[in-house]
């Protein structure tokens, strides 16, 4: 029966994915072909353009139409262009379209400037191209395919067609420099239709998956064992992460474990899929009902305790080279994480705690764990943030005890404790916001292998003394040894 319920999720991860990134492409497509209406064009920002020379033009490119080259034009409005253009007040501007041989012969012997690439940022990127001739002025030219000119605001549309083309812009009296705000724009007629198809199709894998998804895991998760009790001594969290050092660890194997962790990985990526769709289902349970589903509860814990097995494994702590159980229940296994079950949950907390409520833990943690730095930068007198990668506090952590293991084949005590700490505080964090507990996680690093014993003033209690036998009365101090008197013998 296990073998059903995990065909039944696999699948409904399948479907959903499929469902969900096909309806994300049918809204976008929506909404971009609400930006269509009445004709308008879905358009880049205007950027200025501007040259010493006569004339700025594009790269000369080619465009194929059923495979052909000999000026195979597309069926109307499958897919249009525009190039909109202004200059100052004064002047009038030039845009045209033509043949990119006839534009060469154009502008032979002619300085001008051409545009190799405007990047994902549209910032342009030019090639000089020296010369000394001076143009006759464009207008007069027969070759254009389309062309507009004048003053102010101009826009060209243009109904793409096979063939080797080039863009041009210029001054209408073909003087020298140009400088002109440019924008470039787009429009299809077949994005309404094929928005439709792809919320056609990816809607009811969507609709079906996700039931797929929470049946397989409420399967998979009956026969979970439900979380341990929670420990009523004061300082333990209810949601408890173990890890045991292997005292024989392999110097070298961490250097191939992130290869021998690859089936992990590949099921982790279902499971997670999976865990992201429960949590919500469960999410909306709790608002109506106040209870989280016991089976959706137990494939949820069961998710976090493989993740934390491979981690444990691998380079969130290197702490064993045994192997880690394709499983969602606790096993014999030195690592292992579980949550006490809810009897009764916050109806109201579930809409806050796992975004507003979770924020103070979630910047601590993303300093701990996080692999990219904000850098203040100035670029163009504009001040702003960029994202740089690198590697966490955690990462380097564990890359030291991998280090100092090759060499020395120990793995110090001390930095094992703090990795764990670490590592324990993501998991209550994780808990919390994965909505399965309402005791807000505490800001502290319990360090070691396990939480056994309170941790305030990190001390374990007073072991409780037997009822029956009572405590031996404290043993008088011995008298001090008596000093002979002068003269005297000491005794036998």
């Amino acid at each position: 029966m296990k073998f059903v319920y995990a065909a039944m999720l696999v699948i409904g991860v399948l479907f959903a994915t499929i469902g969900l990134a096909l309806s994300s492409l049918g809204l976008t497509a929506g909404w971009v072909a609400l930006q269509q209406q009445e004709g308008s064009y879905l358009s880049t920002a205007t950027e200025q353009y501007a040259s010493d020379g006569h004339a700025i033009t594009s790269e000369n490119f080619r465009i194929f139409v059923d495979g052909s080259v000999d000026n195979a034009v597309l069926p109307a409005g499958v897919l249009g262009f525009a190039l909109q253009g202004t200059a100052g007040s004064e002047s009038e501007v030039f845009l045209g379209i033509g043949p990119a041989d006839e534009v060469a012969d154009y502008l032979e012997g002619v300085e001008h400037t051409v545009v190799r690439s405007v990047g994902t940022t549209f910032q342009p990127r030019y090639r000089e191209i020296l010369g000394t001739g001076t143009p006759a002025p464009p207008g007069e030219q027969e070759f254009w395919t389309e062309s507009v000119e004048g003053v102010g605001f101009q826009e060209l549309e243009w109904e793409l067609a096979s063939g080797d083309w080039a863009i041009v812009v210029m001054n209408a009296d073909a003087s020298a420099p140009v400088d002109v705000g440019l924008r470039a724009g787009v429009r299809s007629s077949v994005i309404g239709p094929a928005a439709v198809a792809l919320l056609l199709v990816g809607l009811p894998l969507l609709v079906l998956g996700i039931p797929l998804i929470v049946l397989g895991a409420s399967g998979l998760g009956g026969g979970t064992p439900v979380g341990a009790p929670h420990d009523d001594r004061r300082g333990v969290y209810p949601a408890r992460l173990r890890g045991e050092l292997d005292p024989q660890l392999s110097r070298w194997l961490w250097l191939v474990k992130w290869l021998l962790a690859i089936p992990h990985y590949l099921v982790l990526i279902v499971l997670w899929f999976a865990f992201l769709v429960t949590t919500i289902v469960a999410g909306f349970a709790i608002l109506f009902t106040g209870r989280y589903p016991r089976g959706l509860f137990n494939f949820n814990v069961g998710v976090l305790r493989w993740s934390w097995r491979v981690g444990f494994y691998s380079y969130s702590a290197l702490g064993t080279d045994r192997y880690p159980p394709f499983s969602l229940s606790s096993t014999e296994y030195p690592a292992d994480f579980d949550v006490e079950y809810p009897e009764k949950l916050s109806n109201g907390l579930v809409l806050v705690k796992w975004w507003l409520l979770a924020l103070p833990h979630l910047l601590i943690l993303g300093a701990l764990t996080g692999s990219a730095g904000q850098v203040w930068e100035w670029d163009d007198q504009t001040p702003g943030f960029e994202a740089r990668g690198g590697i966490s506090l955690i990462g380097i952590l564990v890359l030291i005890a991998a280090v100092i293991l090759l060499f020395t084949g120990r793995y110090r005590r001390g930095l094992f404790d703090f990795i764990l700490g670490i590592n324990r505080w993501v998991f209550r964090v994780i808990a919390y916001v994965a909505l399965m507990r309402d005791e807000y996680p505490p800001f502290r690093l319990d360090q070691g292998p396990d939480e056994l014993f309170e941790v305030v003033g990190l001390t374990a209690p007073d072991e409780p003394r037997s009822p029956i036998e009572p405590a031996a009365p404290p043993r008088p101090a011995a008298p001090p040894p008596r000093r002979p008197q002068q003269g005297s013998m000491p005794a036998d």
